[in-house]
């Protein structure tokens, strides 16, 4: 029985000690001249991005450009073998001159009609005036009356010819100018001054109508897109300061500035896109190069950072943390600001007098517990 006893004893020591020992805690202290950033995760993009190729088909005769090489606009990129269009442009070359003889002719009878117009009205005239003074017979005026009727039909068909004729012409001249712009469209020429990035084609390669040739980018325009999460991106704004780091270049630090925000934000990951010009990034840039951004949203003379993991239930603004006030341990509700990219919160609520927030929660932590602070590193 006495054993028994001894037993519970010792138990109910050893539990005692567990569960009322003093616990070692780690609190935030306030800081000085905080910097707050956001986080992102992104690539290497450029703004201006052009996959060029022809516009008709054929098979690829000439390439004048390789990965890396500069262009300027105008620059002939690669050609296409002409021979069937230029046979093409000369037969509609060879309709116009056909068009130009065949107006010539028909101008020539219209000036054979007036003439033989003009003829007949002398006569008709002539007979018209005999007739009135009975020297011919009126079978004869009705005749010469016929005559003249007949040359002026005769001139309105030739006219009429010259009309059609010349609406041909300009058919033809039409289809001669579809024809050179298709024999220009066999030049690939680039679009403005920029990079080459991929060639996608080789010479004799049959191409058809979109196939892309080169990939090109405008270089000043290169840039870093990267994602940040929506919860943090309320903070952002165009022109703010931020740090880049190219996966190539870890241990280097490069300036940029926010140039652009997305109005669309991914639905799925839930992120919001911004962009970043690079004021000092080497060159040249990678594209598809995988980059971190650390955007400066702001700076606070003194603040109290709590990390994300000590608070519990944190709705993006009030949530629940530890605090040790008189030895013991409480939880409090409080608010919380702007975050840092290290994950941590701004204290904006008040904090009641001679407490500090336990910066990671302990295990067997309940309230009142007594406890012992040391300061967060």
């Amino acid at each position: 029985m006495f054993g028994a006893v001894a037993v519970v004893l010792v138990l109910g020591g050893g539990v005692l000690f567990l569960t009322e020992r003093p616990l070692t805690v780690s609190v935030v202290q306030p800081e000085q001249d905080v910097a707050l950033r956001i986080y992102g995760l992104g690539s290497v993009e450029a703004r201006i991005l052009s996959r060029v190729g022809f516009e008709v088909g054929a098979a690829l005769t000439g390439l004048a450009g390789d990965v890396g090489d500069r262009v300027v606009r105008g620059q002939e990129l690669a050609t296409l073998d002409p021979a069937e269009q230029e046979a093409r442009t000369a037969r509609a070359r060879a309709a116009v001159a056909a068009n130009v003889a065949a107006l010539a002719r028909a101008e020539a009878t219209v000036a054979r009609a007036r003439s033989v117009l003009a003829q007949r009205q002398t006569a008709n005239q002539r007979q018209q005036g005999l007739a009135r003074r009975d020297v011919t017979s009126i079978q004869r005026a009705e005749e010469a009356q016929r005559d003249e009727d007949v040359a002026r039909a005769d001139l309105a068909v030739a006219e009429a010819d010259v009309a059609v004729i010349r609406a041909q012409g300009a058919d033809a001249a039409a289809a001669l100018q579809q024809e050179k712009v298709l024999l220009a469209r066999h030049r690939l020429a680039a679009p403005y001054d920029a990079v080459i990035v991929t060639r996608h084609a080789e010479a004799g390669t049959v191409v058809r109508a979109g196939d892309p040739i080169f990939t090109l980018i405008a270089p000043e325009t290169v840039w870093i897109q990267a994602y940040v999460d929506e919860e943090r991106a309320g903070q952002l704004a165009l022109g703010q300061p931020g740090t880049i780091r190219l996966r190539s270049r870890p241990q280097a630090e490069f300036q940029g500035t926010i140039a652009r925000i997305g109005l669309e934000s991914d639905r799925v990951n839930e992120e919001r896109r911004i962009w970043l010009t690079c004021t000092d990034c080497p060159q040249p840039l990678y594209l598809g190069e995988q980059a971190e951004v650390r955007i400066t949203t702001g700076n606070r003379n003194s603040a109290l950072m709590v990390p994300e993991v000590a608070i519990t239930g944190f709705d993006g603004h009030r949530g629940r943390v530890w605090l040790v006030r008189d030895g013991r341990l409480e939880q409090v509700e409080l608010s919380f600001g702007a975050r840092d990219d290290r994950g941590r919160v701004e204290v904006t609520g008040s904090l009641p007098d001679d407490a500090a927030i336990v910066a990671r929660i302990p295990q067997g932590a309940t309230e009142g517990r007594r406890a012992r602070t040391r300061t967060t590193p």
